[in-house]
């Protein structure tokens, strides 16, 4: 038992510190790409990008959000359960494309590695970037990209 409360509190901590990076970057317009826990799923559950959605929105931050992955309709079963109880507002946040999520946005979080986040290349320029997913390979950190655990 005491390996497992490890891995919970490293997971909450791992949170904890994207929430700190998004906020030390100054702006309190945020656009996440990817919020299902991994690319090519709509599982919301235990996704760690959900729950640094629900502590930014309690910081007062503008949040919208990109994930292909996840739409109203298809969401079915417990994710549906899932997102009805826990994240009823999620629709209103999500936006249909990248461009505009990217254009709303001041500071840009990855949060998951989809290939449609990997080639946003010159999209992104002049956005402060927080990549918590390694997607955009080749790149060091530097003042306008940051990551964590790579």
């Amino acid at each position: 038992m005491p390996i497992l409360e490890a891995v919970l509190d490293s997971n909450r901590r791992q949170i904890e510190r994207a929430f700190h990076m998004v906020l030390a970057a100054g702006s309190r317009r945020i656009g996440v790409l990817g919020l299902a826990f991994k690319a090519g799923t709509d599982d919301l559950r235990e996704s760690p990008t959900v729950s640094l959605v629900e502590m930014l929105l309690g910081k007062g931050c503008q949040v919208l959000i990109h994930d292909r992955d996840v739409a109203r309709a298809n969401i079915i079963g417990a994710n549906r359960e899932y997102v009805e109880r826990e994240i009823p507002h999620l629709w209103s946040l999500i936006r249909p494309s990248t461009a505009e999520v990217i254009a709303a946005s001041d500071t840009v979080v990855i949060g998951n590695s989809s290939q449609e986040y990997r080639t946003l290349g010159d999209a992104l320029d002049g956005k402060m970037i927080i990549d918590l997913a390694r997607a955009i390979s080749g790149r060091s950190s530097d003042e306008h990209y940051q990551g964590m655990c790579w």
